[in-house]
């Protein structure tokens, strides 16, 4: 059996956030059929609970605690060394020394890589294979970030476009083969690094629509005779809250004309002050909640106005699965293999998701229908197994005798 070396910037358990939905399934999928060793960080605190499932996974286990307002302020190191502010935020002596000793102790035939800022973890052993899961073109993604802001921050998030960009190139030139989430970002990202053009490709992400289905017995969340408009995702993450704030400030008042009893249901973690500022009669900020799929079973409709995220996004998808009619932002619906306006709707200008929602609201027999068909447009094309076994042909594969299956004998470290 196969032993590989996975690297993770945020830990993949509890799948409660995109990234880690999609590095939680990757993880499944690779320790499957081979023995894994997962180095990876913990940014919250409250995630410690989950670390024994992860170990359950694994044949080698690291996890660094990572405090946000350090790394922040340790990732300034880049404006000296010339590097990607990314790459500073994601240095940590304790798991390159596990990474070392993974490496010399253990007969690791493979590197998988989760985020282009944990390739600096593989680079002392340059003759190890590696596949890259960028996800995302995260340095346009800065350079996107660069327009919506004054300087000195625009400044700031140009250069880490430009770093971070010549940083991919590099690793994905060292790289057996290279991933992202969509076919729009791997043009993109072959159109800005052409040297590896031919080793990259398309992994997308899925949606376990087992987990994520309708259940008679769910209860309501929500009052009795409001018309709830969910959103769901991390609201830390600056893409979100740029969402919810704009939706809040050019949508909402003007549904309200019409339905005063339509209300704005943004759920997720770690709320931040500007998300928390929202909070009125209109809008409800709910933070962390134990399970999300009461929220999507029982919205109305479903809003992902994301105006700067990149990618298929996992909260469409989900809520595809629960047969909710979802309108979502124009970029986000064409990466989707999802018919526009059939199973899905797409809108740019506050007057189009006006016109969407009040069509949606106005005809609930439409609006039912046209969430049975996301589920099955989700079922057909976004499987997790589907998705993934995409990658297959990429991973090591010679098999050594295997050893016996010891989970109680595994290594482990928390730093």
């Amino acid at each position: 059996m196969p032993n590989l070396l996975f690297l993770v910037h945020r830990m993949p358990y509890p799948p409660d956030k995109g990234d880690k939905v999609r590095s939680y399934h990757l993880l499944k999928h690779l320790a499957a059929r081979h023995r894994v060793f997962l180095g990876t960080f913990m940014d919250d605190p409250a995630d410690a609970v989950h670390i024994d499932r992860l170990r359950a996974l694994c044949a080698g286990l690291h996890v660094s605690r990572l405090h946000p307002r350090r790394a922040r302020m340790a990732s300034l190191a880049g404006l000296a060394t010339g590097a990607p502010l990314t790459l500073h935020y994601y240095r940590d002596r304790a798991l390159q020394r596990w990474v070392d000793d993974t490496l010399a102790t253990e007969s690791i035939d493979q590197a998988i890589v989760f985020s282009s800022s944990m390739a600096q973890y593989a680079e002392q052993r340059p003759g190890l294979p590696l596949l890259v899961d960028f996800v995302d073109v995260d340095s346009a993604k800065w350079a996107e970030y660069a327009g919506h802001h004054r300087a000195p921050m625009s400044w700031l998030y140009r250069r880490e476009g430009q770093k971070l960009l010549a940083y991919e190139a590099a690793v994905a030139s060292r790289a057996q083969c290279s991933f992202f989430a969509t076919a729009k970002e791997v043009e993109l990202f072959r159109s800005l690094a052409p040297a590896s053009a031919e080793r990259v490709h398309a992994l997308g992400n899925g949606v376990d629509a087992d987990y994520f289905s309708y259940e008679g017995n769910r209860a309501s969340p929500f009052l009795d005779g409001e018309a709830p408009l969910v959103f769901t995702g991390a609201m830390d993450y600056w893409p979100n809250v740029d969402a919810v704030t704009w939706f809040a400030a050019e949508v909402l008042p003007r549904l309200r004309q019409q339905r005063p009893n339509l209300r704005l249901h943004i759920v997720g973690r770690s709320p931040t002050s500007a998300v928390r500022a929202l909070a009125c009669e209109a809008v409800v900020v709910t933070g962390t909640v134990p399970d999300v799929r009461p929220y999507l079973q029982h919205a109305a409709v479903v809003v992902a106005p994301l105006r700067l995220a990149r990618g298929v996004q996992n909260k469409i998808l989900e809520a595809m699965a629960m047969e909710r009619p979802v309108v979502a932002a124009t970029p986000c619906v064409e990466v989707l293999d999802a018919q526009d306006g059939g199973e899905i709707m797409s809108a740019s200008e506050p007057s189009d998701y006006v016109r969407c929602i009040d069509m949606l609201l106005r005809a609930p027999d439409r609006a039912a229908a046209m969430g049975v068909a996301g589920r099955i447009r989700v079922q057909t094309s976004y499987a997790w197994a589907a998705q993934l076994a995409r990658l297959d042909p990429h991973l090591a594969r010679h098999n050594p005798a295997p050893a016996p299956a010891q989970p109680e004998a595994a290594t482990a470290s928390l730093a």
